[in-house]
């Protein structure tokens, strides 16, 4: 059994996310964000019915940074019974623009199992290339690899593409679309915004939209499917994220978010 599938559902994972609001790079005014730098956000991982391991994504704005810029810190660990099967230990770390939600680089140290990767992804927009260097830390005496692929002026990285969907004004029966890109061919993603759903979590009972962003059979050649819950709220938080794959379901369930959220006044 492989838990490689936390990487999905992180954030890696991902990847994620009309009728579309307002794509990356547009020029209208846009609404105020529904997060701000110093957002945590903390997810207890099962496999089955198995406890899996853990995951955190803090937001922090990079000091210094000209244009602002907005850097997310992924990191999946897994715990218990299925760290003993299969042990992970993965950090992403991807820097976007906050006012187009271009990303402009994202670094993955990736453990997992015996696979040990270094992998830098540049996003250069005014060459149009997608720049990847990754070190196999597993054998190092293997040269690094290089590769160079085109992209359109703006893309999302798979961390960055949870973050632009909370941005926008999910309605039923309309679909969010985006380029993601990570390393090679750039796909776009259609989100299709399925029901608006009342759900029970760590953090109360809440009322979501139901998303399913079709992201398997391109941007990740296996099978699957993915569902994402997104609060009805003014933060869009992604409270629940469930993968269904042939090994089985990973489920992360959002247990807490620094600042503390807001519950839906009721009747929304």
């Amino acid at each position: 059994m492989k838990i490689k599938i936390l990487r999905v559902t992180v954030g890696s994972g991902a990847a994620l996310w009309a009728a579309l609001a307002i794509l990356p790079g547009a020029t209208d005014p846009a609404p105020p964000l529904p997060f701000c730098p110093g957002e945590t956000l903390t997810y207890d991982v099962t496999w089955s019915i198995f406890p899996a391991g853990e995951v955190t994504a803090t937001l922090r704005r990079l000091e210094g940074h000209a244009p602002e810029a907005y850097e997310v810190t992924t990191r999946a660990q897994s715990q218990g019974f299925v760290s003993l099967l299969y042990k992970v230990d993965n950090e992403f770390r991807s820097v976007f623009d906050p006012r187009t939600f271009c990303s402009q680089e994202i670094h993955k140290k990736t453990n997992e199992g015996s696979r040990h990767k270094d992998t830098r992804i540049v996003f250069d927009s005014a060459r149009r290339l997608a720049v990847l260097d990754e070190r196999d830390l597993g054998k190092p005496n293997s040269p690094p690899k290089h590769a160079e692929n085109q992209i359109p002026t703006c893309v999302a990285d798979v961390v960055t593409a949870f973050y632009y969907v909370r941005r926008q004004p999910l309605r039923v029966g309309e679909q969010v679309r985006l380029p993601i890109n990570d390393g090679a061919k750039t796909y776009e993603v259609s989100v299709e915004v399925q029901a608006r759903e009342q759900i029970q979590t760590p953090l109360g009972t809440r009322y979501a939209f139901r998303v399913e962003p079709k992201v398997f059979g391109g941007l990740y050649k296996r099978k699957g499917r993915m569902l994402i819950w997104f609060s009805d709220d003014e933060q869009r938080l992604p409270l629940r994220i469930n993968a269904s794959m042939a090994v089985g379901t990973i489920t992360g369930t959002l247990r807490s978010a620094s600042p503390l959220p807001t519950p839906n006044a009721p009747g929304r």
